[in-house]
């Protein structure tokens, strides 16, 4: 774990999980979504800003009522799935999140970027995901999928995951952010 992260003194008050239909919970209602997991798992309150089908494009135009506006401490940051289905080229999808990025920065947010591809799907996505979340010192959550994506017993249908892979999905997203959060904790309460 690098300390070395943008905002890691934070002060918001939410977790803010925004994203596609994986952060919505497509496939499992809103009850199974990784975030309502993920909720049971964290101290913070977390919000789920997911929604069916939206680009990385999509995301920026709705990123101050769903984001911005909602007192962020971190922001996760899930998408790339509809900008590849919809062949988007990869330099816009580069430039729209590196915006998401930078707009919840300003905000005094830390950020999650969650990286949604693997080998066999959207392999090209990996690298970029890597050098954003270094350029900007994010958190990085690699491999949000894996053992999901290509396991039959995980998904509600040919992308989505079910409720048993939403479950996993928050553990990995827990497990990455936790120690971060534990360190804002740490820094928040002794600089006030």
């Amino acid at each position: 774990m690098s300390s070395d992260i943008t905002n890691i003194d934070s002060r918001g008050k939410y977790v803010v999980c925004f994203g596609d239909s994986i952060t919505q919970g497509f496939g499992a209602g809103p009850r199974s979504a990784y975030p309502a997991y993920l909720s049971k798992l964290m101290s913070v309150p977390v919000i789920n800003s997911g929604i069916e089908g939206d680009t990385s494009e999509g995301a920026l135009k709705r990123i101050k009522p769903d984001v911005l506006d909602r007192e962020p401490l971190i922001v996760v940051i899930e998408f790339g799935a509809n900008d590849f289905l919809t062949n988007m080229p990869l330099e816009e999808t580069r430039r729209n999140i590196e915006s998401i990025i930078q707009q919840c920065q300003e905000q005094g947010a830390i950020v999650a970027l969650a990286d949604v591809s693997n080998m066999n799907l959207m392999p090209e996505y990996g690298p970029m995901f890597r050098s954003l979340s270094r350029t900007h010192k994010t958190i990085y959550i690699p491999n949000l999928l894996n053992g999901i994506y290509d396991n039959v017993n995980m998904k509600s249908d040919i992308f989505h995951p079910n409720a048993s892979g939403y479950q996993i999905i928050a553990q990995r997203v827990y497990r990455t952010i936790l120690p971060y959060l534990n360190q804002n904790a740490m820094l928040t309460k002794f600089s006030k």
